[in-house]
């Protein structure tokens, strides 16, 4: 109750100070808007014989999703409890268009991915502040047929979501499908962080003795070690479904870390808040790192406009003392300077006409030679080197410019001249304090 509490509080407060500010810089808040809005999730998935709909029902502790060797469903399935009111199954279409739901961002797929999208409603205390989601068997691409949306990307945005996920293979595909390799590669270090992904082989009890099984384990940790690039693999649950175990006597001989396993994902809401910190964290430092980097480059932009304006100035007041003096000593013209004017006695307003056109004009080209010239000038060279704008000092920060770099450029790239006035310096303040100030109490109050 407090944690839904606090994360209701944290919601609010992220909503009325950061959110406008992620819209300033045209940067993706739904995923962090998602995130917060909804229960913690467990995520499974793997190749469509790895076990996943049976390691779904032994959670629930009903046969709710179908199991078998062969493909048995194609669907991202949302399992959880929405009351007696909800009906059992709500299809895709609905799930797209609820905004309380953090399904509505799914929407941009299209129609391919919402026929494959289902949420079931079970009568569970267990899932009344809990979501597991199944997701279609992972696949070759040599054999994958068209789904016709991006899985990856798809995958991706729920792994975002997750508060755990878990990747789960068999003793026969150790991680020889295709897009495991881009899942573990790729879209999910992107998305997810680490210490939220738990590996599991499945189904061990199919393994014809334990040298076998020795062989299947080492396949897995070769390749994984090829996926992640990594020399120390992660800790892999070694597991099968007691109920349906091949031989009578392989409770006797095979390693069990089913409970171990089953722990970890019912603890997995206790994490919900945690993550939802670390993650606004992460982004909001992305966008602190964007927002630095273009108040810098407006910084610039003004120091450069003053330089040209002091140029500027200086000439057009020298002009405007002196060029009627000029023009009358080449072309006869004004009969009367404005200087003799003052001396003699006879000023008129007559007298000022020309020295202000000098003035207004030595002005004009002056706005001008910065806007087609100095401005489109700096542009161009921070764009070679935008790097410069921010200070790299550390790792971190150097991974998270690489990271955000694209968005930067993308931004000061569609800057104009007038833009140098516009106020990010504050906006920086503004996200600085909140990650100083804000952000720190709630990490404290978690602590308590």
């Amino acid at each position: 109750m407090v944690g839904t509490k606090l994360q209701t509080e944290l919601q609010n407060k992220v909503n009325k100070k950061i959110a406008p500010l992620f819209s300033k810089y045209n940067m993706d808040f739904s995923s962090l808007e998602s995130g917060m809005k909804w229960k913690p999730i467990v995520l499974i998935i793997g190749n469509y014989s790895s076990g996943k709909s049976t390691l779904i029902n032994e959670i629930i502790g009903t046969d709710i999703q179908r199991t078998g060797q062969a493909p048995t469903d194609d669907a991202f399935t949302v399992i959880t409890s929405e009351g007696k009111d909800r009906p059992e199954e709500v299809p895709g279409s609905t799930l797209i268009n609820d905004d309380n739901l953090p399904f509505v961002k799914f929407k941009k797929y299209g129609e391919k991915l919402t026929s494959h999208l289902l949420l079931k409603n079970i009568d569970s205390p267990t899932f009344e502040d809990m979501a597991i989601i199944d997701s279609p068997g992972m696949l070759d691409a040599t054999t994958e047929k068209d789904r016709g949306y991006d899985y990856m990307e798809v995958l991706g945005e729920f792994a975002k979501m997750a508060d755990l996920i878990v990747l789960m293979f068999d003793p026969h595909k150790a991680g020889t499908i295709k897009e495991t390799y881009a899942a573990i590669r790729n879209t999910l270090p992107e998305k997810s962080g680490e210490d939220r992904i738990i590996f599991v082989m499945s189904r061990i009890d199919e393994c014809d003795n334990i040298s076998d099984l020795v062989r299947s384990y080492g396949t897995l940790c070769w390749n994984m070690s090829q996926m992640t690039g990594r020399k120390d693999i992660p800790h892999i649950y070694l597991t099968y479904s007691p109920d349906i175990a091949n031989a009578p006597n392989v409770t006797d001989l095979w390693p069990q870390e089913r409970t171990a396993l089953m722990e970890k994902i019912h603890a997995a809401p206790g994490l919900r808040l945690n993550h939802i910190l670390e993650d606004i964290d992460r982004q909001v430092n992305e966008l602190q790192i964007v927002c630095e980097a273009v108040a810098e480059f407006t910084h610039r932009g003004r120091k450069l406009f003053m330089q040209i304006g002091k140029f500027t100035v200086a000439l057009g007041l020298g002009l405007f003392c002196f060029g009627d003096v000029l023009t009358n000593s080449l072309i006869s013209l004004p009969h009367q300077t404005l200087i003799s004017a003052l001396r003699g006695g006879g000023f008129s307003l007559m007298n000022l006409v020309l020295p202000l056109t000098f003035l207004c004009g030595t002005l004009a080209l002056g706005v001008l030679a910065f806007n087609n010239y100095g401005f489109k000038n700096l542009l161009k060279k921070t764009l070679s080197n935008s790097s410069t704008l921010v200070s790299l000092k550390n790792e971190y920060r150097r991974n998270l410019w690489n990271k955000m770099a694209g968005k930067t450029d993308e931004l000061i790239g569609k800057s104009k001249a007038k833009d140098i006035w516009l106020g990010h310096s504050g906006n920086l303040t503004k996200i600085r304090k909140f990650l100083d100030v804000d952000l720190k109490k709630y990490y404290d109050k978690l602590r308590s």
